[in-house]
């Protein structure tokens, strides 16, 4: 037994309360070393005859990856307290592990052991239920649509006339997408992420002027508070993009400090190394990726903070908005993530709040920040399976399990799934023009767990390469809309709707990595409904074999519509070429 590979800690994605009853422990052991693990628990003021009292239960996997099994266990202590340890066997030795390391026996004294000291309510993590069946679709305002000519920037190119470019400008504003809200409720949208639409000098709006106005380009408040009323009536939930990392280069506060330097009341706003400013050849001031027009704002600054947290207030108490998206939300430190979270929650409790993480998240999902982040790691590794094919599907299974298990199940259910967005190339680009992959992808995210983003166009087939071919005008001329994936993502939403263990319903395990060489499939279940996921990543045909001794005479693969009979040795399906089965039992 390596025990050097054995790992647990009694907090985060490790021992977490997931309601406010039940526990979730996990523990880490080397892949294919450890046969059985137990949970060895008790409540720690329970003792009898000197001894305390404890018992154990068998855990089991709930996935592997390329070198570790994870091991996990639900349970309800009646209390609402615990004292656990683990006993581990391999066929040769039985190992007790508590929180004072190995023993080669139980110790019958609970400091030895781990501690969940109280499941307290406030502290189970709980994004708004809502989130969980909700499927975004984010829009890029400047490429949307063009409903109102009147507020054109100057200078304004004819919609779709030349490749869209850092600087140029197409007139995309509110009332475009207005009108064009039938578009996002036919294809089942229930939620949307806009880019931000604050007073800004570019056309993608991240070098905010203005956060207390709509840019002129957009509309003005009253086309906004129209547009989040009408989403609202079509039961659309609206999410804005708050830049709070940095502020633009003409944000008249900055502007000030580059009129009068040291004398500025607002020099403190900003982390400036020395006087003058400058810009070249490097700032000599904190910016957003030694961008020089994004100047980094220093959020431990009083005023700063008052001034951001009006931000977010104003616009939820305001104009009822349903979420916040934040920018660079990594380079921002906790304390204040912390304060704006009680903030907004304060005057909408439901409120989703969003942050852009491409790595690790851990230290801002413990509950005290945010709801979710941005899931790149589940982007990275979709891409690389079904786009690129740089890795296998035995590969993917065991990325995957790494994924699943960076954060507690309910954090998992908040997670914000994405394909592509306005940073990264289209999907369909990814995926060279093969649109039976792109479909084939988005069956995986919309029948996965979290909560699914659609980036404007995709559903219609549009391409584009990494910024600014992503960020292309939406394409309205019907005789250039790939009508087949708009179908396809139409009905999977449908589905998504209507049998809940497609959502956030049940428990996700992958079959094992090793099962299929040519496919992925996963398991979705309740309980009293098992639904089994299987992907062809081929290009050709294959057969798939269930592995399940299933008590029936048929069974039904929901996404065809078609029965399939019981064999002498149980049930197979046929799949083709990138193809994809929903078997429900």
């Amino acid at each position: 037994m390596l025990r050097e590979a054995i790992y647990h800690r009694p907090k985060d994605n490790y021992a977490y309360a997931c309601t406010e009853e039940e526990l979730h422990i996990r523990i880490r052991t080397k892949k294919n070393d450890v046969p059985s693990v137990k949970l060895l628990f008790g409540d720690p003021y329970n003792w009898k005859d000197g001894e305390w009292v404890f018992e154990t239960k068998e855990m089991s996997i709930s996935g592997s990856d390329t070198l570790f099994d994870y091991w996990f266990i639900a349970i309800s202590p009646p209390h609402r307290r615990l004292r656990y340890g683990f006993v581990l066997q391999d066929g040769k030795e039985a190992v007790y592990l508590g929180e004072k390391g190995f023993s080669d026996e139980a110790i019958n004294d609970t400091a030895f052991y781990f501690c969940f000291p109280f499941l307290n309510s406030i502290d189970v993590f709980q994004a708004p239920e809502w989130v969980k069946d909700t499927v975004w679709y984010q829009i890029f305002p400047e490429r949307f649509a063009n409903g109102n000519p009147d507020n054109n920037p100057e200078n304004t190119l004819a919609w779709g006339s030349v490749p869209p470019s850092p600087d140029n400008f197409f007139g995309g504003d509110l009332e475009g997408v207005i009108q064009h809200i039938d578009h996002l409720k036919t294809l089942g949208i229930t939620g949307i992420y806009f880019t931000p639409i604050f007073t800004a000098h570019s056309n993608h709006k991240y070098d905010t002027i203005d956060y207390m106005e709509i840019d002129p380009q957009f509309g003005d408040k009253e086309t906004f508070k129209r547009l989040v009323e009408i989403c609202h009536q079509n039961d659309i939930k609206v999410m804005l993009d708050a830049v709070f990392n940095h502020s633009g280069y003409y944000f008249p506060h900055f502007q000030d400090v580059l009129e009068n330097g040291q004398d500025s009341k607002y020099k403190d706003w900003f982390h400036i190394h020395e006087f003058p400013l400058q810009t070249e050849p490097v700032p000599n001031y904190d910016t957003f990726a030694f961008t020089p027009f994004m100047p980094k704002l220093n959020t431990e600054n009083l005023e700063v903070k008052e001034y951001l947290l009006e931000v977010g207030r104003y616009w939820v108490r305001e104009f009822d908005i349903d979420g916040w998206r934040l920018d660079v939300a990594n380079e921002v430190d906790h304390a204040f993530w912390r304060e704006f979270r009680k903030e907004v929650k304060a005057i909408k409790p439901d409120l989703y709040i969003l942050g852009e993480i491409w790595h690790d998240s851990m230290p801002w999902l413990r509950g005290d920040q945010f709801d979710a982040v941005m899931n790149y790691p589940f982007t990275t590794n979709v891409l690389n399976l079904m786009a690129k094919k740089a890795i296998s599907p035995a590969e993917f299974v065991e990325n995957m399990s790494s994924v699943l298990h960076m954060y507690p199940k309910n954090v998992n259910e908040a997670a914000f799934n994405l394909l592509d967005s306005h940073d990264t190339p289209r999907i369909l680009t990814e995926c060279g023009g093969d649109t039976e992959r792109m479909k084939q992808i988005y069956s995986f995210m919309l029948t996965f767990i979290g909560t699914p983003c659609i980036y404007y166009g995709d559903e219609i087939g549009m391409t584009g390469g990494m910024d600014p071919g992503c960020r292309k005008c939406m394409e309205w001329d019907e005789s250039k809309q790939d009508k087949h994936i708009f179908s396809h993502l139409q009905r999977l939403i449908a589905l998504r709707k209507e049998e809940r263990l497609l959502a956030n319903g049940g428990n996700l395990s992958f079959l094992p990595s090793d099962y299929h060489e040519k496919c992925i499939a996963y398991t979705k279940s309740n309980g009293k409904q098992t639904l089994l996921i299987i992907l062809n990543m081929d290009d050709a045909a294959t057969s798939f074999k269930v592995p399940f001794d299933i008590d029936t005479e048929t069974i039904s693969d929901i996404w065809s519509g078609t029965e399939i009979e019981r064999e002498d040795d149980g049930f197979s399906i046929e799949l083709p070429a990138k193809g994809f089965a929903i078997l429900s039992f």
